[in-house]
């Protein structure tokens, strides 16, 4: 499948790389890629630079989020919650309409530190926000809910825990979950929230994530749903 995945930070590098790895045909959207491929220095959380991640990946080909949507059969938001509206503007709504639109981007504002606080919270969500100003994407809201490495291998985590999905097509959700299930989410781990709604509570863990994240110090863990 001709997947698109937006956004070169640390999500976004995750996601191409497993779904390279899987067997997809995989572009990973920037906003300015000649700007993109001439930085030097790690970023702020010490990654590589993107061309020398590239060259470990050369599968992976580097496109703007315009070409990039264009491209894809399935668009992936990887990037920063604060900046995807920008950004989904920048790929073109002829490009995403008719696609399934995977967003896994958290609505994060940094402004004053950590942990962070929700741009968008209680009466909407971002997922919303992404289906209203693109109405005829397909938006599916899931794996925003644990590191970027868990979204790609659940085992990692020891023992069973659970990844959502929100939206309101449901073929659209049966794509998002055969994603999952090649990344080794079992179907009984896959909770479907209903409607895009659903994404407000997926997006407002993430509250409890970085408190959680406080308590123990590390991200190395995940929901796990426990039922009667």
């Amino acid at each position: 499948m001709k997947i698109a995945v937006l956004g070169t930070g640390m999500v976004g590098r995750a996601v191409a790389d497993r779904l390279s790895a899987l067997g997809h045909d995989v572009v990973m959207g920037t906003r300015d890629v000649e700007q993109t491929l001439a930085r030097t220095e790690p970023d702020r959380r010490g990654d590589v630079p993107v061309a020398q991640w590239q060259r470990t990946h050369p599968a992976v080909r580097l496109a703007s989020f315009a070409d990039a949507a264009a491209y894809g059969e399935v668009v992936v938001n990887a990037t920063p919650g604060a900046l995807s509206l920008s950004a989904l503007e920048a790929a073109g709504a002829a490009n995403l309409a008719g696609k399934v639109l995977l967003d896994i981007a958290m609505p994060l504002d940094r402004s004053q530190g950590m942990p962070p606080t929700l741009t968008v919270a209680n009466t909407g969500s971002l997922a919303e926000q992404i289906q209203r100003t693109y109405p005829a994407a397909r938006v599916v809201k899931s794996l925003n809910t644990m590191l970027a490495d868990t979204m790609v291998d659940p085992s990692r985590i020891p023992g069973r825990h659970n990844v959502f999905v929100a939206g309101e097509d449901a073929d659209a959700k049966e794509t998002v979950r055969s994603l999952l299930r090649g990344f080794g989410w079992p179907d009984e781990a896959i909770i479907d929230l209903g409607g895009i709604r659903g994404a407000r509570g997926a997006e407002m863990y993430g509250a409890l994530l970085f408190a959680v994240w406080a308590a123990l110090g590390t991200f190395d863990f995940n929901i796990a749903i426990v039922r009667k």
